[in-house]
């Protein structure tokens, strides 16, 4: 019967909005969900507007490139501020930006030696001290069209994965465990034989 009084005193509390206790572990589960919730939506609206403003940067890059010949002379990854890029550049790339490292080119086009930004991708295919035509959208070099004389740079080894290096080692531990065995069987056929 006390027990039925406490029950009905705990549900008229929680109906006529009396306290209503609720345990501490779930009080901050729900806060953390509110939280991660709220975060999730933040990063999906903030990257769909950089995926926008990507894709209307490279369809500017894409419409203002063009092939031009050039010879490298250089090519370093620096800062910004040590690769001696105009002054117009500098002034129009975000502070935070300067100090971050770039694929810098040193390259004579024609009469003219300029430093140029390369893409990533561009910037391990690109032989130095040797003539190539390549697509320029400013001072950002897009794309890499061919190589004088035919002496491309070979593609770069691609980095093995961590399931892949542990294919490899176990692949390698079996082999050396089937040459141990062979070889345990030859002695052991050739002691019989005696």
């Amino acid at each position: 019967m006390v027990i039925l009084d406490k029950l009905d005193n705990h549900v008229q509390n929680y109906v006529y909005g009396g306290i209503y206790t609720m345990a501490v572990w779930k009080i901050v589960l729900i806060v953390v969900l509110v939280v991660l919730a709220a975060l999730f939506i933040a990063l999906l609206i903030i990257g769909n507007k950089m995926r926008k403003r990507q894709e209307e940067q490279q369809a500017q890059i894409d419409a203002a490139k063009q092939v031009m010949s050039m010879l490298i002379i250089d090519k370093k990854i620096m800062k910004m501020s040590e690769a001696g890029l105009p002054k117009i550049v500098m002034d129009q790339t975000p502070k935070y930006m300067r100090r971050t490292k770039l694929p810098i080119v040193k390259a004579k086009i024609g009469p003219k030696v300029m430093t140029l930004i390369a893409d990533n991708k561009v910037f391990d295919e690109l032989p130095v001290k040797a003539e190539v035509k390549a697509e320029v959208s400013g001072i950002y070099i897009v794309g890499l069209k061919s190589v004088r004389g035919g002496k491309a740079a070979p593609a770069p080894a691609k980095k093995k994965g961590f399931m892949a290096k542990l294919r490899a080692k176990a692949q390698k531990t079996l082999d050396e465990d089937k040459a141990r065995r062979a070889a345990e069987e030859k002695s052991s056929k050739k002691n019989k034989k005696k």
